[in-house]
């Protein structure tokens, strides 16, 4: 059984679609990458933590974080700087065999909800249904249009993050149903790649939401601090200290660090089970074809058909410019990509271990190195406590440094260590994806940041020490990493950044919701019609999701988002959902959205149930009502013959006059609004009557209650008023009567 993947393509799916349909590997070519999860946010290194310690609570000036939580403690990466290089306390395994490959269990269980199926066969139903559609995707994640606006309802403002939290599990139960579904639908088919196109893109907005959780948390909190809250490091401070400080104090540092940890989320979903996979996993000894060849040369008098090299420490091959056997040079350049992978994923304890169960321990320890110097006895006490980290930091860093720039080593080795000194120069080549380079970008953009600060804090280097000047005096800039991106060759991650959602990620990492806000404006203009509902609905609650935090957005972006989901609702026929995105439009153009909707409501208790929707999102349901009814009644009027020109008999009841009829029914619900079904009906009926349709204006007479009359003068009396009836409603009831008697005059008469 081979090892996930996330570079095996399928060609007959769209680019965007196969990306999450095809068979997922681990690498086994040369073109390594990390593509979008599946699945939500493990207790991995920094991540939850970040979440417990860093973003959502506060910090207090008087004790200082719990270091143990903040940098990692045994059997953990670093938690602020996640990637190794840099903070933490991880210990390694002292038993290859206890690997914890399948232990991961989801950190927030919540996001990871699956669907409540009872059964096995209730799942295969499921499918099996959804599967007749003609776009079972789309079939599917109908429900999330729902489920997004109930998540909304039932959270109040100030709980905010658990809303978003609560839409990512939403993505997360859609994709868990849609990644069934594609298991059964044969490959090739157009159903196949529509349905694959949308658990790609779902799987995008799960994350998307995930990073704006992490980020909009911290943001929240920096804005409710004081500067001088935050301490500076004592002159005699460790590394660990001093970083722990500017990671207190730096909002670019650490809200780097969340994309860092985000970006390796995302690569860890790609990761899998590990456990037994690879037939070299169990090997003790590494490099065991070599070591064969050479026992069986020493006891052979024949030479050797080609040279090997003689001796088998970790440095040999270097050193003796001589190839290993090749199976073992297959099986090297295969561990460094998982090793990599792991890495690139936040998981170097995991890599440690792998390194360990294939008998290169010495390679485990070339990945111990970046734990930065604590000494806590510096500072006296009676008790001697445990030293952590390295030393001799900045000495492993240079060799790291200089190995990456090695060419003798393999692209994945160099990589390897430029990612753990920070070389993004080597470190790029093996990025092929759009997460992969953004996230060599902001792992090394907080690394160099990091030992900016140490090295202008704590200690001098001598030159055998120091690192290059690019790297330690680098200007960075959360602007520039996104620049850098477009001078990239590679075509693919030049394609992936303009992807919608690659986009809002973007101006979500830059917290410029302007620019943002641009976009949306820019992809409404040029392909409204085409742009999914799923991807309109992210928009939507996107922007709900400023105003709750009360950032400000473009208000007429704002309302053309809104107004595009809107009618998006209203063509897929969500009639209980649109009354609340209604209500988020200003007030006039909220009545004449609703009352445009209304007026293809037909049936007499759907519209009523619209009625009581529009009540409880806070509708002004009077003027809709008689917006519906001025709009329906306006139709057609150029049509009007004058009843000198019309015919001498009563013309027969048209479609249009119908319609004219049934909308009084708008106003006869509210008995508040008796009043103006008065004024409505006099004004039908005298067009009908002007056009000697008295047939219909009988229908529309008969369409007002009875009690009409009585209700309106009890309305008045219940305001406590004694005097009389304003002239515009005695005017209504007058004419009322008036027609009335005109019509059973009329009715005696023929």
């Amino acid at each position: 059984m081979e090892m996930l993947s996330p570079t095996v393509r399928e060609a007959e799916i769209s680019r965007t679609a196969r990306r999450q349909s095809s068979n997922r590997r681990m690498p086994t070519d040369e073109n390594w990458s990390s593509t979008t999860p599946a699945r939500g946010i493990f207790p991995r290194t920094p991540g939850s933590l970040l979440r417990q310690h860093m973003t959502p609570q506060s910090w207090n000036s008087s004790r200082p974080p719990d270091v143990s939580a903040i940098l990692g403690a045994t059997g953990r990466s670093p938690r602020l700087v996640q990637t190794p290089g840099r903070l933490g306390n991880m210990s390694m395994m002292s038993n290859p065999d206890d690997s914890l490959w399948t232990t991961y269990s989801p950190g927030r269980t919540g996001m990871l909800t699956t669907l409540d199926t009872s059964s096995f066969t209730e799942d295969i139903t499921i499918s099996a249904v959804m599967l007749q559609e003609e776009d079972p995707g789309e079939a599917a994640t109908m429900s999330m249009y729902t489920d997004f606006l109930r998540a909304f309802l039932e959270h109040p403002s100030s709980a905010v993050f658990e809303l978003i939290e609560q839409y990512e599990t939403a993505c997360n139960n859609q994709i868990t149903l849609l990644k069934k579904i594609v298991k059964r639908v044969t490959p090739g088919q157009q159903k196949f790649s529509k349905t694959a196109g949308i658990l790609w893109l779902l799987q995008q907005e799960m994350v998307t939401w995930r990073l704006i959780a992490a980020l909009y948390r911290d943001r929240i909190q920096s804005a409710l601090e004081e500067e001088n809250m935050f301490e500076i490091a004592a002159p005699n401070a460790s590394e660990k200290t001093v970083v722990e400080k500017l990671f207190q104090r730096d909002a670019l540092v650490r809200q780097s660090q969340l994309v860092v940890d985000w970006l390796e989320s995302i690569a860890k979903d790609e990761v899998g089970d590990f456990s037994d996979n690879i037939e070299f996993y169990a090997k003790s000894v590494y490099w065991e074809n070599t070591l064969h060849t050479l026992k069986q040369k020493s006891m052979s008098t024949l030479g050797s058909v080609r040279p090997l090299v003689s001796e088998l420490d970790p440095d040999a091959p270097i050193r003796q410019r001589l190839p290993l056997d090749d199976l073992d040079r297959e099986d090297d350049i295969r561990l460094l990509k998982y090793i990599f992978t792991l890495i690139r994923a936040g998981m170097t304890d995991e890599a440690q271990r792998l390194c360990k169960r294939c008998g290169q321990a010495w390679r485990a320890s070339t990945l111990e190195g970046w734990k930065l110097y604590h000494d806590p006895n510096i500072n006296g006490g009676t008790e001697l406590q445990h030293v952590e980290g390295n030393p001799y930091r900045c000495i492993w860093k240079a060799c790291c440094w200089r190995m990456a720039e090695d060419e003798q080593f393999n692209k994945y080795e160099r990589a390897i260590y430029a990612t753990l000194s920070g070389n993004l120069k080597q470190l790029l080549p093996v990025c092929e994806s759009w997460e992969d380079t953004v996230w060599a970008h902001f792992r090394v953009m907080v690394d160099s940041l990091v030992e900016q600060e140490i090295r202008a804090s704590i200690i001098s280097v001598s030159e055998e020490d120091e690192l290059p000047r690019e790297y330690l005096e680098a200007n960075w800039t959360l602007e520039k990493v996104f620049e850098d991106l477009l001078a990239t060759d590679k075509k693919r991650v030049l394609e992936e950044n303009q992807e919608h959602y690659h986009i809002i990620q973007k101006f979500v990492i830059l917290a410029d919701v302007d620019g943002l806000m641009d976009e949306f404006s820019e992809w409404l203009a040029k392909s409204k019609n085409l742009l999914l509902g799923h991807l309109l609905r992210f928009m939507t609650h996107l922007i709900l999701f400023f105003r709750t935090l009360g950032l400000q957005t473009k208000e007429e972006v704002s309302i053309d988002v809104l107004k595009t989901y809107i009618e998006r609702l209203v063509n897929e026929k969500h009639v209980e959902l649109i009354a609340f995105y209604v209500s988020h439009l200003p007030q006039d153009l909220a009545i004449s959205q609703y009352a445009a909707f209304l007026e293809n409501i037909t049936d007499s208790d759907q519209r009523q149930r619209c009625l009581e929707l529009a009540k409880e999102a806070g509708l002004d349901v009077a003027s809709i009502t008689k917006t519906v009814v001025e709009n329906t009644r306006k139709k057609d009027v150029g049509e009007f013959t004058h009843h000198s020109l019309a015919p001498a008999l009563d013309s027969g009841t048209s479609e249009e006059d119908r319609a004219k009829i049934n909308v009084i029914d708008w106003l006869v619900y509210d008995p508040a609004q008796r009043s103006e079904a008065l004024k409505q009906s006099n004004a039908i009926m005298r067009t009908f009557l002007a056009s000697k349709k008295h047939e219909a204006a009988k229908e529309v007479f008969a369409k007002i209650p009875q009690d009409s009359i009585a209700e309106i003068y009890s309305q008045w009396e219940e305001q406590g008023m004694d005097s009389a009836l304003p002239a515009e409603d005695d005017n209504a009831i007058r004419e009322h009567l008036c027609i009335r008697a005109y019509l059973v005059r009329f009715g005696n008469e023929t």
